[in-house]
């Protein structure tokens, strides 16, 4: 995502609701169907922003800081949202292609499995596995895959 695209996501889901900011990184993840996770370190200095130029209010509720949007901050998120469309719309030139980062996920979760269950010998073999994924990757890129992928 383009570096103010946070900025106009928190915007677009508090003209919804009020919303602290691990509800916003949830929303912004569900929408987006995991292609876009922005962390902690994207999502409080973008609200800390807003809050400074008037656009939301940050209140305090059961120990955690609510976001909701002034009447200033409607006006700029309805302005924003227009001009930057769907922020969470399938687009791009790999939109309807096999989702990578799930898939990537599933071998992160099956590594993890054979790293904490898996016998020496399995744990070794995961790691050839591993690396030479790495390495076919990098060929991939470079046009060098020889088993009719190129």
């Amino acid at each position: 995502m383009r570096r103010g695209d946070v900025r106009v996501a928190i915007l677009a889901l508090l003209t919804e609701q009020p919303m602290h900011g691990y509800q916003l990184m949830q929303a912004i993840t569900e929408r987006g169907n995991g292609r876009w996770t922005p962390s902690p370190g994207a999502i409080y200095p973008a609200i800390s922003q807003l809050e400074d130029e008037g656009l939301v209010t940050v209140t305090a509720q059961s120990g955690r800081k609510l976001a909701a949007l002034t009447e200033a901050g409607r006006e700029a998120a309805q302005t924003q949202v227009d001009q930057a469309g769907d922020l969470f719309a399938d687009e791009g030139p790999h939109a309807g292609g096999p989702d990578l980062r799930s898939l990537l996920g599933q071998l992160h979760d099956a590594t993890r499995q054979v790293a904490r269950g898996g016998t020496d010998d399995q744990i070794v073999a995961a790691a050839e596995i591993l690396d030479d994924a790495r390495r076919s990757m990098y060929l991939l890129l470079a046009g060098e895959m020889s088993d009719g992928h190129e």
